[in-house]
């Protein structure tokens, strides 16, 4: 395995759900590397208040957009902003997203759309906007990334949070097959699937029966991320955590029936 430290100084990234946890280390790490910066998230005040700390602690350019990206223009939106004000991004980390815990039955419906508009619909609208500008710096001899943020729930049926599963399995096939697409361009393009992580998703779920397996703090999260995009022949998709790994491997040769009825007595807990 060849590794390097890469760089990021002349370049920028767009960040989503930059406002706390994966996003918001992301923003850390990669402003640490000389990433100049775009935030997007729905809470200007954090976003605001990151920026600061950045722009202090590396002399990075750092701008704030904040966005609703459930609304179904978001992506589009976005994107014509920062072509207005003359912003190229080289670099895009999709990490917002959300779940809904409980079954489908009892769900919100509108919690449930919003849910798929954010962790796919807005992940592609925002990949195939930027892809472009992306592709070309890459082939142009810059530090480039497209970062897709799914989850360990992608890697087997998830009872309770189905939704949030199907989505994060949508993300990892998604973001293979994109990484395959561009192979012949410089472009590293990873689907990163944390476990349980140390952030304020739980509190948005509402419980931690959703959490499985031991926690990971968003600082080994977002390292696991930066060591993938290090190596020379960065992988499509990567795993944090060796545990988690090994439980998605499993998940991987056990019979269908049996993933399911372990992952749905695991998420049914109180």
């Amino acid at each position: 395995m060849v590794t390097m430290t890469m760089t990021y100084r002349g370049t920028r990234a767009l960040i989503t759900g930059a406002s706390s946890g994966l996003g918001a280390e992301f923003a850390r790490r990669l402003a640490g590397r000389g990433a100049d910066l775009v935030l997007v998230a729905r809470r200007a005040d954090r976003l605001e208040a990151l920026a600061a700390e950045l722009k202090t602690a590396h002399g990075v350019t750092v701008t704030v957009l904040p966005a609703d990206l459930t609304a179904p223009d978001a992506a589009e939106s976005l994107h014509g902003r920062l072509a207005e004000r003359g912003i190229a991004v080289q670099t895009l980390v999709n990490n917002a997203g959300f779940g809904v815990h409980g079954p489908v039955l009892e769900a919100e419906p509108g919690a449930l759309a919003a849910e798929i508009q954010l962790n796919i619909g807005a992940l592609v609208a925002l990949s195939r906007a930027f892809l472009p500008e992306l592709v070309s710096a890459a082939r142009g001899g810059a530090s480039t990334a497209l970062v897709n943020v799914a989850s360990t729930a992608a890697y087997q049926p998830t009872p309770m949070m189905a939704v949030y599963g199907a989505s994060k399995a949508f993300v990892l096939s998604f973001t293979e097959a994109l990484a395959w697409e561009t192979r012949e361009s410089r472009l590293k393009v990873l689907a990163l699937s944390p476990g349980a992580t140390r952030t304020e998703f739980f509190d948005v779920v509402g419980t931690e029966a959703a959490a499985v397996g031991s926690y990971q703090t968003s600082e080994q999260v977002v390292e696991t991320a930066l060591r993938a995009l290090d190596r020379r022949r960065t992988p499509a998709s990567v795993i944090s955590g060796r545990a988690n790994a090994v439980t998605a491997g499993f998940a991987g040769v056990m019979p269908r029936s049996a993933t399911l009825a372990v992952s749905g007595r695991l998420l049914a807990r109180d």
